[in-house]
């Protein structure tokens, strides 16, 4: 396989206390992967390590593309700061910017083809206090637009959004997989990932699975991954805070 992330014995956690366990997995170049499992199963954990967030408690992660873009999860985001939609997308320029280049017309072009693909042109000027949750959420895809990276972490893209908007970002993701991307997403909806994304990894804190997206989503997995995070949720096991083990199907 050619890898363009890899994991060898990486355990992940908060205080010394492992939300994911030695973990072994490799994610080829190009491809495009859901990361699945109950609540508390360690799937933001996970991509918080690979971006860098966290650093491995146990093990190597291999990251032989360093140009990664990360998309967290909408509640991550102060929605009270005071900036326009504009200056949340250059954001994602800061990679050819740095801390003191200037935003020149070129790209200000940039930046209006990026509101153009996720449908917010005439947006700029809005502050993002005042946007939708599906509104935000197209501000921060264009946003990775702009980023222009090799491999894209995406933690729960289409929670708390309209069918619409996922609709639309989810052609960007498969845009992006054509152009030959990493894209690796954390998701709940398990009809989105059986329909849009062709591998999956299935994650218990422990690793169940990691293979092409049928064999993994099985009903013996599933129910493998529930009591797995189950069996973490007691106060007298040592797995950490009670989880509740659940997901949408």
């Amino acid at each position: 396989m050619n890898a363009s992330l890899a994991l060898q014995g990486v355990s992940l956690g908060y205080e010394r206390q492992p939300a994911v366990r030695r973990l072994d997995a490799a994610f080829a170049a190009g491809s495009l992967t859901a990361v699945v499992g109950p609540n508390g199963a360690g799937k933001t954990t996970l991509l918080k390590g690979l971006v860098g967030e966290l650093k491995p408690l146990e093990g190597r992660i291999e990251l032989p593309a360093r140009d990664i873009a990360y998309l967290p999860q909408q509640s991550a985001i102060d929605r009270s700061f005071p900036i326009t939609v504009t200056e949340l997308v250059a954001m994602g320029l800061w990679g050819r910017l740095g801390a003191f280049g200037g935003v020149t017309r070129t790209h200000r072009n940039c930046i209006a083809e990026g509101l153009a693909a996720v449908g917010l042109t005439g947006f700029e000027r809005r502050s993002i206090g005042t946007l939708s949750g599906g509104q935000m959420q197209r501000v921060l895809f264009a946003r990775l637009l702009l980023q222009e990276a090799d491999v894209l972490l995406l933690d729960e893209p289409f929670t708390a959004i309209d069918a619409q908007t996922a609709s639309d970002l989810l052609g960007i993701i498969s845009r992006w997989h054509r152009e030959g991307k990493t894209i690796i997403a954390v998701l709940h909806d398990l009809d989105i990932v059986r329909t849009h994304f062709p591998r999956a990894l299935l994650l218990a804190r422990d690793l169940v699975a990691h293979d092409d997206t049928h064999s993994v989503l099985t009903a013996e997995n599933l129910m493998q991954a529930r009591q797995m995070c189950e069996a973490c949720a007691g106060p007298e096991h040592s797995c950490g805070r009670p989880v509740a083990a659940t997901w949408h199907t």
